[in-house]
């Protein structure tokens, strides 16, 4: 097997692994719009740490933690519905994003790498940083896992038994801009969202507890991550839209069980 699709499908798990428990979490708070939002305004980041020459994770990161503190502060503020803020905020970034790189003097920027996933081109200090980031956010998910799980059930009871309902809420945040910022080279700005959600899905359909869900959703995106580089091999498919294929269809299968069951 040649070394980079072995650094690709390294790179690759590392993601799935941490993507599984934390899409429970985006499925379980119906927050993929949310998730989505914050993927988009990835492509900002990028364009700043272009712009400012600093590492495009560290940007990303920046940008994603910064709209999200955004997001909070402003549906407290109940000016707009949540969707239709989300909507706002999620194309019109997408859109300053691709304006920013598109004018960086003398660039030359693969876009459709950006947007769908350049795995392939993984490199082995992108995998160290994926395998790093992705247990740093292992480590939190599963240290303040009972407290994620209370304020997801009802936030005013965990609340009164005295959880800091907005820390956790910004660890929550916290942990899904690390996660967008390493799954960019994985599935790209448009599909991030998209392997923490449907692999997620489609473990809830299997599971009976949101231990069980969440074990089940890290095994189905690697799953998901194996099948779609197997299909891009084949084929010679786009890696990212490959994998979110791939999960696309393992949900399908877990729709045909439940329905048999």
């Amino acid at each position: 097997m040649p070394d980079f699709v072995i650094s690709a499908l390294l790179a690759g798990v590392g993601v799935a692994l941490v993507a599984g428990p934390l899409g429970s979490f985006v499925v379980w708070r119906r927050m993929a719009y949310f998730g989505d939002t914050l993927a988009h305004a990835s492509l900002l980041g990028i364009a700043l740490a272009l712009w400012l020459s600093v590492t495009p994770g560290v940007a990303v990161f920046a940008v994603s933690l910064a709209l999200a503190m955004l997001l909070v502060a402003l549906q407290q503020q109940r000016l707009l519905a949540t969707d239709t803020l989300l909507g706002i905020l999620a194309h019109s970034t997408l859109a300053t994003g691709m304006i920013a790189i598109s004018i960086i003097p003398g660039a030359r920027i693969n876009l459709e790498g950006l947007l769908f996933g350049n795995l392939l081109a993984v490199t082995s200090k992108e995998v160290l940083t994926i395998w790093v980031t992705s247990l740093i956010v292992a480590t939190l998910l599963s240290v303040f896992w009972n407290r994620l799980l209370a304020i997801t059930v009802h936030e005013d009871l965990a609340q009164a038994e005295g959880i800091p309902v907005a820390g956790i809420r910004a660890l929550l945040m916290l942990a899904l801009a690390l996660v967008i910022a390493i799954a960019i080279k994985v599935v790209g700005v448009l599909l991030i969202t998209a392997l923490m959600v449907i692999p997620a899905a489609t473990a809830r359909r299997l599971s009976s507890t949101p231990e069980q869900m969440a074990i089940a959703a890290s095994l189905t995106a690697v799953l998901s991550l194996c099948a779609g580089l197997w299909i891009a091999w084949q084929w010679d498919t786009p890696v990212g839209p490959s994998v979110v294929i791939a999960a696309a269809g393992l949900f399908l299968l877990s729709l045909v069980k439940t329905q048999q069951a």
